[in-house]
């Protein structure tokens, strides 16, 4: 069971918005809802923090959503767009954690989050109470896209009926090239509707979720312009925070193959398949989302 906050702590845990000095950088988050303290860490690298409200988990936990830095209203780093490796996110995690002052946290990553998180979990572990690798997967690089290519193709097979289904193709193509805050908006935008497990059969909900979304430029290269390329499938074996991974079933990008290597690699983990979802199963599946976060995280706090 967590201790109790301090006062300073609580202010600093306040619902709204709140920033303050990491390393000369300005850190922004977002607090809702009350319970075991647990943050949230967007993907892409470079989607902006909004996507990953959780209302229906914001009833039961304190969700501290992370504005990655080099998003919204975070500071950039000085070597922006480049510079953005998992250990300068990491980093900016601990800092936050940090601040907030609390000794126990749970961390959520989605996507390119999930990473993050890994990452800062097997290096940073302590003061985690449990881990939470939303859609992640333990590599990127060739492997990784092979996969998510051999996905996207049984994806536009399954829907070849669809209109809409040559921009989100395109969108595809055009991602080996974005140079801009612009042009990582129209293809973040452009691919949405492959991230969902049914997005034109409900497109009334999700195309204002579509068009609400923001994201800025996020070149996935270390400060010296070389990738930051990950494979943590010697690490994974050896992580001791309590983990809880999530995969959609019909999720493109970091789909079940993922979720099972994961969980396989991890020590005790556990693997929750969202039978019907996509990338974005805290939207298309909220409640079930929710309960097992829930039981996960209060199954520990006693």
């Amino acid at each position: 069971m967590s201790a109790p906050h301090s006062i300073r702590d609580t202010e600093r845990l306040a619902p709204g918005v709140h920033t303050f000095d990491s390393d000369g950088i300005a850190q922004r988050y977002h607090v809702y809802g009350r319970g075991p303290v647990c943050l949230a860490h967007p993907g892409g690298p470079g989607i902006f923090w909004e996507y990953l409200r959780m209302p229906v988990l914001e009833e039961h936990l304190t969700m501290v959503y992370v504005e990655a830095l080099g998003t919204g209203e975070s500071g950039r780093l000085p070597t922006h767009p480049h510079g953005y490796t998992r250990e300068r996110y990491s980093r900016a995690l601990q800092r936050l954690i940090d601040h907030l002052g609390v000794p126990e946290v749970y961390l959520l990553g989605h996507s390119h989050g999930a990473f993050v998180a890994a990452y800062h979990a097997l290096h940073r572990p302590a003061g985690l109470a449990g881990l939470i690798l939303y859609e992640g997967a333990p590599v990127t690089g060739p492997e990784h896209g092979a996969e998510a290519t051999r996905r996207i193709q049984e994806f536009a097979a399954a829907h070849a009926d669809r209109p809409g289904l040559t921009e989100v193709v395109a969108a595809f193509a055009a991602m080996q090239n974005i140079s801009s805050d612009e042009q990582t908006l129209a293809v973040a935008r452009g691919i949405l509707p492959s991230y969902f497990a049914d997005y034109w059969g409900e497109e009334e909900r999700w195309a204002p979720f579509r068009e609400g979304l923001r994201a800025s430029y996020i070149s996935g290269l270390d400060a010296d312009l070389s990738p930051d390329l990950i494979d943590d499938r010697a690490d994974l074996p050896n992580l001791k925070v309590p983990t809880l991974v999530f995969v959609g079933r019909r999720d493109v990008i970091c789909g079940p193959r993922w979720g099972r290597e994961l969980h396989e690699l991890i020590p005790d983990s556990r693997l929750l398949v969202l039978e019907h979802s996509g990338h974005m199963g805290h939207l298309e599946e909220p409640q079930r989302f929710a309960d097992v976060i829930k039981e996960f995280v209060f199954s520990r706090e006693g």
